[in-house]
């Protein structure tokens, strides 16, 4: 596994080291064309990105989990996904238990964050927690440790910080130029310009443009390679690749999109949550295409590394996705294990649904009455009265 990590990991700092050429590159003429001096433009752009980073590295879960409204859950609030999180992590070996949060929206998705281990947190949507049973649940639990254990997470922070100091240049750069016009431009028409100015004004421009859409496909480059680790790296863990598989069919299937979700954030997600269609799809796409990844997880003959590379091989008639190096540091065969038997007081989507509008409920602090005709009335947190009226057959429940 850590050869694949280490692998992974070189071929994204490749990518990323690409992403910081564009960010000096438009930071340079930048300062040609506005301050008369590469250098300052230069050290607008670094400074920029530095003060975006510290943010990222020590706030950005917390910015990310605050975005997407996401609310922090213990054992006692949702004891079914505590216990799914508490086995997975186990199974990972992943040494710190990270911190659970679910998220108040219909749609089908999930995501880890954290700038390490000790500082990690997985978020679910209710949506996708009224719909999966356990397997399924297990499968993109493990899909979201393993970007935790495979330091994917601090990796993306990173880069969609990278991407959004170019973005965020580039705009106002471009506001200047179109409101303001430039420095040089102003000292040409006095000195008689020259065609070095408007050549440096042209270069400038076009990566005002380009840059943004350049470093946007970097960073779903990156975040498409690590999609392919984290799915087998979850069919690991759980041994049972058809739980992951059988939950990206429901989540691809599911046309709501998440609110919170943004182009910065996408990549985070266990799918794309923008559901995008077109030929430019698989360029732009935050993910590897969805069936292409089901396909590879229900091909897998047993679960182990060298059963995901074989599947993927087998599908694409291509290179290996797995370095060999890891695959032959690979523990041997690991089979696949059955499906969990329905045991007793298993819980099903119509319990599920209540199971998790009840924790929603409390964490928005409403209190419950359960009426003797068998309603559950929900109390919101302002409420000043002793006692409610039940809609269904009149009778009044005193408040505790």
């Amino acid at each position: 596994m850590w050869e694949q990590i280490r692998s992974n990991r070189n071929k994204s700092i490749i990518l990323v080291i690409g992403m910081g050429l564009l960010l000096f590159v438009l930071g340079y003429f930048l300062g040609l064309l506005f301050l008369d001096n590469a250098t300052g433009g230069l050290i607008i752009a670094l400074i920029i990105w530095v003060i975006m980073s510290l943010t990222a590295y020590f706030q950005g879960d917390s910015i990310l989990l605050s975005i997407s409204k996401a609310r922090k859950i213990s054992r006692e609030d949702h004891p079914r996904l505590y216990n799914v999180v508490e086995e997975m992590k186990i199974a990972s070996g992943l040494e710190k238990m990270p911190d659970i949060y679910i998220i108040d929206d219909p749609a089908l998705n999930a995501f880890a964050t954290g700038r390490d281990i000790k500082h990690a947190s997985v978020a679910i949507t209710s949506g996708l927690l009224q719909k999966l049973n356990r397997d399924e649940l297990q499968g993109v639990i493990a899909h979201e440790i393993s970007h935790i254990k495979n330091r994917d997470v601090l990796l993306m922070s990173m880069c969609s910080v990278l991407l959004g100091t170019i973005v965020i240049l580039s705009w106002y750069a471009s506001r200047i130029m179109l409101f303001g016009g430039t420095g040089r431009s102003r000292r040409d028409r006095s000195s008689g310009g020259g065609g070095a100015q408007l050549i440096i004004m042209l270069i400038a421009i076009v990566l005002m443009i380009f840059a943004p859409i350049f470093a946007k496909l970097i960073y779903f480059a990156i975040s498409r390679k690590r999609e392919y680790l984290a799915d087998a790296s979850g069919a690991l863990y759980t041994r049972y690749p058809e739980g992951l598989a059988s939950a990206l069919e429901k989540i691809s299937s599911s046309e709501i999109q998440v609110q919170a979700a943004n182009n910065a954030t996408a990549p985070m997600y266990i799918d794309n949550p923008f559901r995008k269609k077109g030929a430019a799809q698989n360029l732009s796409s935050t993910h590897p295409p969805t069936a292409e990844r089901i396909r590879i997880l229900r091909s897998m003959s047993g679960a182990s590394y060298v059963d995901y590379n074989q599947a993927y091989k087998n599908i694409h008639n291509t290179h290996s996705i797995i370095p060999e190096t890891a695959l032959t540091a690979s523990s041997g065969a690991i089979p696949l294990r059955s499906a969990q038997s329905e045991k007793e007081g298993e819980l099903d989507e119509k319990k599920q649904a209540r199971e998790t509008s009840d924790v929603l409920w409390r964490l928005n602090e409403y209190k419950t009455v359960d009426c003797g005709c068998g309603v559950r009335l929900r109390v919101p947190p302002g409420y000043r009265g002793t006692e409610i009226k039940c809609p269904r057959c009149g009778s009044i429940n005193q408040l505790k």
